[in-house]
């Protein structure tokens, strides 16, 4: 067996918070990776147009992740993406990452695990179900596509479908009203090919012979359904907490989101949360940002101690 490689901070997860807190830890010359089960940038990957992001008026969501990652890798941070983590011990002097490349070690660890879509909950599968527009988007060129949500988030990822090209694009949102910016909607609405629902659900989709054709969407006052064309479906529901790794050792609010302090500080000494994987009023880029920072300064802090 490889022996196990150490470092004065294991961070898991590089979306924003996993990836600022990496900057300041190296840059307080601390040894520290990043570990990432997919690519890093997190949910801002799939998000169309940043505008809220001091520094930039705006900027595709992959783009600024990319300028993130680049300082990181000037920093001589290693990044080990797409790493599968099967483990983790967090109690005791030494915490230990077990990962299918092998163990890491170290005595501070920052959990920066994010969250991950809600699915859509049909009786029918479907292979044409999406929940990004930036990554899958473009294969739906000149075809009728269906948008589930009605906040910013599936506002943004339906502009972009819109200048992709789309022939026609339904959204649904099952509250009575949409939860995404004024500006954003008028944008949406002002184009001709563009429908939008309010309290409507999707009740089940259309699969023939593998291939969605459509969806059955029902209006959640009457119970009257309506089956629409549809070629793809992109959901933006929200999403859930990615704790299951240390929800037996981390402790958590009843939704699964990690209960830190104000220091980013968990149960544990030595392991701090951060970013949206922890529970709190906000979820910004800008909040997640803050939270890696007093993370790392706190490991620095515990580190020196």
């Amino acid at each position: 067996m490889d022996a196990a490689k150490q470092f004065d901070t294991v961070i898991i997860g590089g979306g924003i918070a996993g990836m600022t807190a990496a900057v300041y830890l190296a840059r307080a010359n601390h040894s520290c990776v990043v570990l990432e089960s997919n690519i890093t940038g997190g949910l801002c990957n799939s998000t169309y147009t940043v505008e809220n992001f001091p520094s930039y008026t705006d900027i595709n969501g992959m783009e600024l992740m990319q300028k993130v990652r680049d300082q990181v890798d000037a920093l001589g941070v290693p990044v080990e993406e797409v790493c599968e983590i099967t483990s983790l011990e967090l109690n005791g002097d030494t915490k230990r990452v077990h990962t299918d490349e092998g163990v890491y070690e170290a005595p501070t660890i920052i959990l920066a695990t994010g969250r991950k879509p809600l699915p859509l909950e049909v009786p029918t599968p479907s292979d044409q179900v999406h929940h990004c527009a930036i990554c899958d988007g473009a294969p739906y060129k000149g075809k009728r596509v269906l948008v589930v949500g009605g906040g910013n988030s599936a506002f943004d990822e339906s502009l972009y479908l819109m200048q992709l090209g789309v022939a026609h694009l339904t959204l649904v949102e099952v509250m009575p009203r949409f939860f995404a910016a004024e500006k954003t909607q008028d944008q949406l609405m002002a184009y001709k090919n563009v429908r939008t629902m309010k309290e409507t659900r999707v009740h089940d989709l259309v699969v023939e012979h593998n291939v969605l054709t459509g969806a059955v969407l029902e209006n959640t006052q009457t119970g009257a359904r309506e089956t629409i064309p549809v070629d793809g479906v992109f959901v933006f529901l929200g999403q859930l907490p990615n704790s299951r790794l240390f929800a037996h050792s981390i402790t958590l609010d009843k939704q699964g989101y990690v209960l830190a302090d104000a220091n980013m500080q968990t149960n544990i000494p030595g392991v701090f949360s951060a970013g949206d994987i922890n529970a709190k009023t906000f979820r910004q880029l800008t909040t997640a940002a803050a939270d890696g920072t007093i993370a790392s300064l706190m490991a620095d802090r515990f580190l020196r101690r």
